[in-house]
């Protein structure tokens, strides 16, 4: 998992589909989703990681 649409397709598996219109917003949706799939076991643990870091640092991007 490389890039925000690894991220996004990850989250599709599981019939999740975030889109507000604000670019900031969906990630921040993105990140409590990624969080609540791991905490319910759905998720392991390098998935996990590898998708935060991914989302945090396109969180750097545009913040």
């Amino acid at each position: 998992m490389k890039t925000l649409y690894d991220v996004q397709q990850l989250l599709k598996r599981f019939g999740i589909f975030i889109y507000t219109g604000h670019r900031l917003a969906d990630l921040e949706l993105m990140e409590e989703e990624v969080r609540s799939l791991y905490e319910s076991g759905m998720m392991d643990p390098q998935d996990y990681k590898m998708a935060l870091l991914v989302i945090k640092s396109n969180m750097q991007i545009y913040s």
